[in-house]
């Protein structure tokens, strides 16, 4: 295996189906934090926005397969289903 395909094997994507997974990820991560931004500035905008999406793409990260927990250990970053 190789640094391209070692961390992406363990969450059962090819390199190309991880790339894609995290840019979109980190899209919607991009756009929440905008919305956050801007709850900050009119705090009646986006009230629950923002923590909303974070809970939704915290659940897809737990539901995305029996590696995951082991990839994030391997990587030392912590697992959505930490405590």
């Amino acid at each position: 295996m190789s640094l391209f395909t070692d961390h992406p094997a363990t969450v059962g994507e090819s390199y190309g189906e991880h790339m894609m997974f995290a840019w979109r990820f980190s899209f919607r991560l991009f756009k929440a934090a905008g919305k956050a931004f801007l709850h900050g500035l009119l705090p009646f905008a986006f009230e629950t926005s923002a923590s909303d999406e974070i809970k939704t793409l915290a659940r897809e990260l737990a539901n995305r397969g029996s590696g995951a927990a082991g990839a994030h250990q391997a990587h030392g970053t912590q697992s959505p289903n930490a405590a």
